[in-house]
């Protein structure tokens, strides 16, 4: 009793700030991260920045994380490799396009056909599993997989118009790896040069166009400024793509700053849907720089028959890919007896 009265007078005397002392927090040096998107300036301020903004103001200086765009560390493809060794801590991109050692590689970007609308892609991993999937892939090299998310379609922009399967043949198109290597058999060329340098390839004659996005990345980044059309028909109804950090640099992460950065990710999900959905039917109905043009539906299921060979094909290169084809197929097989809105028609 008498040391307690000692502490009780001695705080009295002392006041309430000494009490308060020991739990005031010391100022700490913030954790910083560098992250790099696929996308280039023009598009990342769309695309990437509104998540990394809403990290950065939303953890109070715990954590920074500095946003480089496509090409600014390492080159697109090497990605995966830099992040991977820590080169950098972050990427948005899909598994295609920065070269992912995993059996997902090929899903990424735009598989061919494989969906119609930007929410089918929440919805497949999910509600069908592909979460699951490319969470264990990527654990085992070293890479946290956080939120996947669709965006827009692929179609093409070119130079002269494509109004039929023919005046596919010879072009010379930007793409993404699977992309090309399915459109090859209809006689494309696939090209692949860093992002930034796209529209000037134009330009020089060096590329035909792009199988890159849809409509709204078309005037975001310039291309329609050097492209002079936009087929309606797409090889894919949405990009998939996904946020990425070094595992090592995430497992170090408090869990209230984890919980920070993957809200802030999921909510840039629905940015980027209405920002997309939006511009895909505005600037195909008011846009004055690119000119509508199709191929006939009945000359197009050419390309929609190819594609279920295409899935066969993919399917047979492991047991992870047979698993993934087979989501598509039980997914599309969904939508096709929902019919409208989840098919087109």
């Amino acid at each position: 009793m008498t040391t307690r009265r000692k502490f009780l007078k001695g705080a009295a005397l002392a006041g309430p700030a000494a009490i308060a002392t020991p739990s005031i927090l010391h100022a700490q040096e913030p954790i910083r991260w560098r992250f790099q998107t696929y996308a280039g300036a023009a598009l990342g301020e769309e695309v990437t920045k509104p998540a990394i903004d809403a990290i950065n103001a939303a953890c109070q200086g715990q954590l920074e994380i500095e946003l480089f765009y496509a090409d600014q560390i390492v080159p697109t493809g090497e990605l995966f490799q830099a992040l991977q060794r820590g080169t950098i801590d972050g990427v948005h991109s899909d598994d295609d396009s920065m070269a992912s050692p995993t059996p997902v590689r090929s899903f990424g970007g735009y598989f061919p056909l494989a969906t119609k609308h930007a929410l089918d892609v929440p919805v497949l991993f999910n509600q069908y599993g592909l979460a699951d999937i490319w969470r264990e892939e990527y654990a085992k090299v070293g890479v946290h997989w956080l939120s996947a998310a669709g965006q827009d379609p692929c179609n093409f922009n070119t130079v002269n118009p494509i109004r039929s399967l023919s005046d596919l043949d010879g072009l010379k198109l930007y793409t993404f790896p699977t992309a090309g290597r399915f459109l090859s058999q209809f006689g494309v060329v696939p090209v692949n040069i860093p992002y930034e340098d796209a529209e000037v390839a134009v330009q020089t004659g060096e590329l035909d166009g792009m199988a890159w996005s849809g409509i709204t990345e078309d005037y975001t980044v310039g291309w329609a400024d050097v492209t002079n059309y936009f087929c309606t028909n797409n090889i894919s109804g949405a990009w998939i793509g996904s946020f990425f950090v070094n595992a090592e640099k995430w497992a170090e992460l408090p869990d209230h700053l984890k919980q920070i950065v993957s809200s802030a990710i999921e909510a840039s999900h629905t940015y980027r849907n209405q920002w997309y959905w939006g511009g895909e039917a505005r600037l195909r109905a008011s846009g004055e720089k690119l000119e509508l043009t199709s191929v006939p539906q009945d000359e197009w299921k050419q390309v929609e028959d190819a594609a279920v060979k295409f899935w066969d094909e993919m399917a047979e290169e492991g047991e992870t890919a047979a698993k993934i084809v087979q989501i598509f197929r039980d997914y599309n097989d969904v939508t096709s007896k929902a019919g409208p809105p989840y098919t087109f028609g």
